[in-house]
C-alpha cells in the first residue's frame, strides 16, 4: 500500500507538469497578443510552479537517494507527499478548465 501512495505522487507531479505546460502555452500566446500584466503574472507564476514541480519530478524518479528516503519511510510520508500533489493537480485542472472556457 504505501509504494501506492508514493506512485499516485509521482503520477501527480506528471499530470501537474503536463498542465502547467499546457497553461504555459496558453498565457504566452495570451501575453503576446495581449500584454496584460495579469497575464504576465499567471505566466511567471506557472514558470515558478513548473520549476518546483520537475524538480520534484526529477527527485521522485532520477535521484537515487531521495527516491529511496521517500520510498522506504513511512506510509504518512507518502500518504502527505500524494495529498499536496493531488491538491496542485485538481487546483491547476480547475485552472486549465476556466483557462480554456
Amino acid at each position: 500500500m504505501t509504494t501506492l501512495w508514493f506512485e499516485a505522487a509521482r503520477a501527480a507531479v506528471a499530470v501537474n507538469v503536463l498542465l502547467l505546460g499546457a497553461l504555459a502555452f496558453v498565457w504566452v500566446r495570451n501575453y503576446r497578443s495581449h500584454g496584460a500584466r495579469h497575464t504576465l503574472g499567471l505566466l511567471v507564476f506557472a514558470a515558478i510552479l513548473l520549476a518546483q514541480n520537475l524538480l520534484a519530478l526529477y527527485l521522485y524518479t532520477l535521484h537515487p537517494e531521495f527516491h529511496d528516503w521517500v520510498y522506504y519511510s513511512g506510509s504518512i510520508a507518502h500518504q502527505g507527499t500524494m495529498a499536496l500533489n493531488v491538491l496542485e493537480t485538481a487546483a491547476l485542472a480547475f485552472l486549465a478548465w476556466i483557462t480554456w472556457q
